[in-house]
């Protein structure tokens, strides 16, 4: 990671998933030079947590969406500047079961109100994170077989289409590359990786707010 930072010289890395208490991030890795760096862990060892690494200071910084059930596994973390918010956000899965999909519901609910609030302050917001959801036919290999796994639910994608179209939001990648096969998971069997099976389910969203700036 250190080489893509000096290559790429981003003003704004968001991370998710760094599985990783506050006691053990004390290598550079967690902490690079140049940046101002900003972690919200999960309180399970190992598991979930989100950063955000900024060569801009930010005026704020708040962690979690003020509900515990998802601030608990560290899944929030925005940056306020003066102008717009950067958010690094790191949506549950619902693969392993009902319990858990029905959470990933409750989450997204949740954040749609956050979107709205965003709007509303008349400041840019981009989030960027694991949603852990297709969008369109072009994000994903298998359209047809993925229909009833979590991820790929019609349910899922229906809010999607709602942050897109209602809320005025919009997929940043997809304002620059419209190619097929663009993917960013793919599973560790079946060799996925090396026949490019896979997911497109890590996005970079923006409210029209930050569009216009």
């Amino acid at each position: 990671m250190f080489e893509w930072l000096k290559k790429e010289s981003a003003d704004f890395v968001c991370l998710q998933e760094v599985r990783a208490q506050l006691d053990d991030i004390k290598s550079e890795v967690f902490w690079p030079s140049n940046y101002y760096c900003y972690h919200h862990v999960a309180i399970k060892k190992g598991y979930s947590g989100v950063a955000i690494f900024t060569k801009l200071k930010p005026n704020n910084i708040i962690e979690g969406l003020g509900q515990e059930e998802f601030d608990a596994e560290g899944r929030y973390i925005e940056c306020e500047f003066d102008d717009f918010s950067l958010a690094s956000a790191y949506f549950p899965s619902g693969s392993s079961g009902d319990q858990r999909q029905e959470l990933k519901y409750r989450f997204l609910d949740t954040f749609k109100d956050k979107i709205k609030a965003q709007n509303l302050n008349n400041k840019g917001y981009l989030f960027c994170g694991d949603i852990n959801i297709v969008h369109q036919e072009i994000d994903i290999t298998n359209w047809k077989a993925n229909q009833k796994n979590s991820g790929c639910l019609p349910q899922e994608r229906a809010w999607l289409d709602m942050v897109f179209n209602e809320l005025n939001c919009v997929d940043v990648f997809r304002q620059i590359n419209q190619e097929k096969q663009q993917y960013t998971w793919w599973s560790n069997r079946g060799n996925a990786w090396a026949n490019n099976v896979g997911w497109r389910i890590d996005y970079q969203i923006c409210n029209s707010n930050f569009k216009r700036q």
